[in-house]
């Protein structure tokens, strides 16, 4: 699986940082960006961060 932050429709809320800092975290424009690819053992938390985005700002690629 790879995710992807729209970087144009986030706006920074952190939401998908704090459930899940082992891929995402905030860029430069302190907006957040996927770090690194999701692993079997951070996929659950991915889940939550895409569903969580109160923008609808991350999609997935499966």
């Amino acid at each position: 699986m790879k995710v992807k932050v729209d970087k144009d429709t986030c706006i920074g809320c952190g939401l998908c940082v704090s459930i899940c800092p082992e891929v995402f975290a905030f860029g430069e424009d302190d907006k957040a960006e996927a770090k690194a690819a999701p692993s079997a053992e951070t996929e659950s938390s991915v889940q939550d961060a895409v569903s969580g985005c109160p923008v609808g700002a991350i999609s997935e690629d499966r």
